[in-house]
């Protein structure tokens, strides 16, 4: 939303004090505002590695158990993506989005096969799921620098096989999904 330019002037007129203490009033109210300032200020983004070990830790204690139902894995996997949104909310880490989607992704197909590998009504929604997650973080992949791209170019080609066997093959060729990229 816009700032109205005469609330702006009247802003900017305030004094020092009532400024800050707008400010810090404001930031009170946003939790995601201080989880960015914190990281920013306080951490100067030097914990950006650790988080994103964090996260790795995570997606593998989700693949540690079994899920039972296809269903119950689609929103455990679910659950973790929207982590890993957040982190890129909060830290700005493109690169740790891909990375971090990517091995979600990969794990997903190579650590609960026997969801992803059959061909069941409850198994058809972890599949499309699986495969619009994988072109979206294709489109993110394209988006990087050519040398970023060829780190990640051999797990992408993974990713991009496993999403046209099996389950999965109907939803990559429905949503275009390449087999390989160079």
């Amino acid at each position: 939303m816009a700032l109205d330019k005469s609330l702006k002037e009247a802003v900017l007129r305030l004094s020092k004090e009532e400024k800050d203490k707008m400010l810090l009033r404001l930031i009170g109210k946003h939790k995601d505002l201080q989880e960015q300032l914190y990281f920013q200020l306080i951490e100067d983004g030097d914990t950006l590695p650790e988080r994103r070990e964090h996260l790795h830790a995570e997606i593998d204690r989700l693949y540690a158990g079994d899920y039972g139902s296809a269903v119950w894995l689609l929103g455990a996997v679910r659950k973790m993506h929207a982590a890993i949104a957040y982190h890129v909310k909060i830290t700005k880490d493109k690169y740790g989005e891909v990375e971090l989607v990517i091995y979600l992704l990969n794990q997903c197909f190579v650590r609960q096969a026997k969801y992803t590998d059959t061909h069941s009504a409850r198994s058809e929604a972890l599949a499309e799921y699986l495969v619009k997650r994988t072109d979206a973080v294709l489109k993110k992949w394209g988006k990087l620098h050519p040398d970023i791209r060829f780190e990640f170019q051999e797990e992408m080609n993974n990713l991009l096989a496993r999403c046209h066997t099996w389950s999965a093959e109907h939803y990559a060729k429905q949503w275009g999904v390449p087999g390989k990229v160079e």
